[in-house]
């Protein structure tokens, strides 16, 4: 089916980046907050986000004025039942998402798809609160999401095949290559990137080298566009940390146990870019 409006429920950063994402394929979005100061904060947030990239030489003056008259930010949810689908992108809270997902139930029509952004999750699990289970899944952007290309398509247990295919059909319609992920912790991304960070942040507390020249050696060695370090920092070294955590609580293996430093610079509140030092200094968050 043809995807031409879509309810994202939840803003902060991956609500907003996801609603510009839809919005700059064309397709209108309703982006729900959960009272009028929090839309009010999301559509500052909504602003600066453009305002940025427009910096960056990667958004034009027609380009962000047509993105942000395809976004609508509000506060009622039931305005979601006039989507054709629904994203929801609250705080990774298994409860608070059961919630969201029983209202969604109750306003929208039963052929409505329920996606959900967890990155920790169980997807069987939330999909067993609704009364559609079959058309629960996961979608999975990573940040930044407007440039990062791929997105994870997780089936939970009872997923049915239709809605796998309409919602790979819809990433492509965002430009992203989406890859279908049989519901596992950690999914295929954030499980295989966290152990190279950790390992990277062992190599630092152990003085073999400093954090600028393992992200050096790691992106010419290797040809990526950053260092896992400076990633860490992108992603928050909290968040970081509380992933490592519940993957090593799920799985058991001694290669998700945070590193030390990892933890002792959680604790000194060195998070990354929000808090404007991590591995590295940062002017303002980014």
């Amino acid at each position: 089916m043809e995807i031409r409006s879509v309810a994202v429920i939840g803003g902060g950063t991956m609500g907003v980046g996801i609603s510009r994402v839809i919005a700059g394929a064309g397709i209108a979005v309703y982006l729900c907050e959960k009272d009028r100061p929090a839309a009010d904060d999301t559509r500052e947030a909504l602003a600066r986000e453009l305002d940025r990239e427009m910096s960056r030489w990667t958004l034009t003056e027609p380009e962000k004025e047509a993105i942000s008259r395809r976004i609508r930010i509000g506060f009622e949810l039931n305005d979601a039942a006039n989507a054709d689908l629904t994203i929801e992108t609250v705080t990774e809270d298994f409860e608070l998402k059961c919630r969201v997902f029983a209202r969604l139930d109750e306003v929208c029509g039963e052929g409505i798809i329920f996606i959900t952004n967890t990155s920790t999750l169980s997807i069987s699990e939330l999909a067993a609160a609704t009364k559609r289970p079959d058309r629960v899944v996961g979608l999975h952007f990573l940040n930044p999401a407007a440039r990062t290309a791929v997105v994870e398509v997780i089936r939970g247990l009872a997923t049915s095949d239709p809605t796998v295919a309409a919602v790979k059909a819809f990433a492509k319609q965002l430009g992203k290559t989406p890859i279908e992920v049989f519901e596992y912790p950690g999914y295929v991304t954030t499980r295989v990137m966290l152990p190279m960070i950790n390992e990277a942040i062992h190599v630092v507390m152990e003085g073999v080298a400093s954090a600028q020249d393992v992200d050096t050696a790691m992106k010419l060695g290797y040809n990526l566009e950053a260092g896992p370090l400076a990633l860490a920092d992108r992603m928050g070294l909290d968040e970081v940390m509380n992933w490592m955590e519940h993957l090593f609580h799920e799985l058991g293996d001694l290669k998700y146990r945070p590193c030390p430093l990892l933890r002792k610079m959680v604790r000194a509140g060195r998070l990354g870019v929000k808090s404007g030092e991590g591995f590295f200094k940062y002017e303002k968050a980014d």
